[in-house]
């Protein structure tokens, strides 16, 4: 077997932030270290209870830490995809009495596992980019022990999901954002709505179906998280359920599985309100052409979901019976 991969996963966590979980605690491939949580999808104590029944079906209740982060984006009010999403988790809960979080913060959690490890261990952020950002504020060598930064958000020169020209990560917190594409990590790797999840990690509510009638306690899950985010698609002309934060963690665990990437220049706007968050992705044929990131422009889509597919059909034992509220 490989030698496995350890990370950490910054996530907001609902809907496929949760199937992210579920693949960073079950992959033979992944050491996930902790998961710590920032300001995004919806209530941020939701969040945390999210996380948590995630770890719950999975029988894995308090072995994998979360770490409690910004609860708040950098300068502005917190903006929520509770219209997307619901609360997340379908209206799941459990008894969450011995269902604690960690006493260190989630920046200074990034902060320490990432010095205890120099140059060994990734970041998988899946939500804005807030405790990213705060943890090169407290300590700029934080961008030097990290070995690769894995970032869901933004769209490569194409349409945004929150606003014409913004997706929601980015939008959030555009100044996080900023600041983590200038601050000069060593390799940073972008999964993007458009198009590479709308065309790469969507799927036809007749795919999805399929999926969630495995009959395992994950796959059950898997459509609890899922359903309201998949009607609110229907809704708005997305064809099928998205899973660009499972897929940007797959990226980092199966390489493979990214068949084109490209180097861009990434910056977030931050001063305009029409355009707050859009990502401008320069590529080489622009003058003093400078990039920090590698953008990802095609990704096996059938690979990746066979990897799901795998997980979704492992029979588990959740430590905790949950109910819909």
């Amino acid at each position: 077997m490989a030698e496995k991969i350890p990370f950490i996963l910054d996530t907001d966590t609902a809907q496929d932030d949760c199937v992210a979980i579920l693949l960073g605690a079950m992959s033979e491939r992944a050491e996930m270290l902790g998961i710590t949580m920032v300001a995004g999808n919806v209530g941020f104590e939701r969040q945390i209870q999210n996380a948590q029944l995630t770890l719950n079906v999975m029988g894995k209740l308090g072995q994998i830490p979360i770490f409690t982060g910004c609860s708040q984006p950098m300068l502005r009010p917190w903006a929520s995809a509770e219209n997307v999403h619901g609360d997340g988790s379908g209206g799941l809960t459990m008894d969450f009495d011995a269902a604690t979080a960690e006493d260190e913060h989630a920046v200074d959690a990034l902060l320490r596992l990432t010095a205890e490890r120099p140059g060994e261990v990734s970041v998988v952020a899946i939500g804005p980019l807030t405790n990213i950002a705060a943890a090169i504020v407290k300590d700029r060598q934080f961008v030097k022990n990290v070995k690769s930064l894995y970032i869901m958000g933004g769209s490569n020169n194409g349409r945004g999901n929150i606003t014409p020209s913004a997706e929601f990560n980015f939008y959030v917190d555009p100044e996080a954002a900023q600041i983590v594409f200038t601050a000069g990590f060593e390799r940073i790797v972008v999964l993007p709505w458009d198009p590479v999840t709308l065309v790469d990690a969507t799927i036809t509510r007749a795919e999805y179906d399929k999926r969630c009638a495995f009959g395992t306690p994950i796959s059950d899950f898997f459509k609890a998280v899922c359903d309201t985010t998949l009607d609110f698609n229907e809704s708005v002309g997305v064809d099928g359920s998205t899973h660009p934060d499972s897929a940007t963690l797959a990226a980092l665990l199966y390489p493979e599985l990214v068949t084109k990437s490209s180097p861009y220049r990434v910056d977030v706007e931050t001063a305009s309100e029409l355009t707050r968050g859009y990502s401008a992705m320069g590529w080489d044929k622009f003058d003093n052409f400078q990039p920090n990131a590698e953008v990802i422009e095609k990704f096996d889509k059938d690979a990746f979901f066979a990897i799901l597919d795998d997980l979704l059909q492992t029979q588990t034992t959740p430590d905790k019976e949950t109910w819909i509220a």
